[in-house]
């Protein structure tokens, strides 16, 4: 068998994930559950709430990118969406909690050629939409610490929203894709 034939079948990818989910025991998927980012429309989102430490982040990852592989995703859009779940997901597990560890719910959907993200944490109220951009004409050493990953998720979506809703940080990205592109 081609090596290129396992690695191209999502399915079995889809499922390697669902076991090891299950093996360890560290999150729980949901299949259709009402998405909280388009309340009132009948679109289902798919999610996965897990603990919220860097050690999770390949959990993250595999999940995001199985979803956008079964949806066809292009991948520069995929490269794109990846970044932003790196940088959103690493900044729940490294600030939204303090010392304390906490959960995270991610969720994704996909309707008429538009990838939704919501990310949940119930940590402290931030919204990091409130930071100003970082002024990229600055050299790195002279350029203010901090911003710089929200600004790339910014730029690299195309919607940005933040809402704190029963005691929990709700932020959501779309990313709107060109069939075949």
């Amino acid at each position: 068998m081609e090596s290129g034939a396992v690695r191209n079948n999502s399915s079995v990818w889809a499922s390697i994930r669902k076991l090891l989910c299950a093996v360890r025991g560290l999150c729980r998927k949901k299949q259709a559950a009402p998405c909280p980012a388009a309340k009132g429309d009948e679109t289902k989102m798919q999610t996965l709430e897990l603990e919220a430490t860097n050690e999770n982040l390949s959990l993250v990852n595999e999940f995001i990118d199985g979803f956008l592989e079964e949806h066809d995703c292009p991948m520069r859009a995929q490269m794109q969406i990846d970044l932003c779940v790196e940088e959103i997901f690493v900044n729940i597990a490294n600030y939204a909690y303090g010392e304390k560890t906490g959960t995270a719910r991610i969720g994704i959907s996909q309707e008429n050629g538009v990838f939704t993200l919501v990310f949940e944490d119930a940590g402290m109220a931030y919204d990091p939409l409130k930071k100003p951009d970082p002024d990229i004409t600055l050299s790195a050493e002279d350029r203010q610490i901090g911003g710089l990953g929200i600004y790339l998720v910014k730029k690299n979506m195309d919607t940005v929203s933040y809402r704190r809703e029963n005691g929990k940080n709700v932020l959501t990205l779309t990313k709107s894709v060109a069939p075949g592109a």
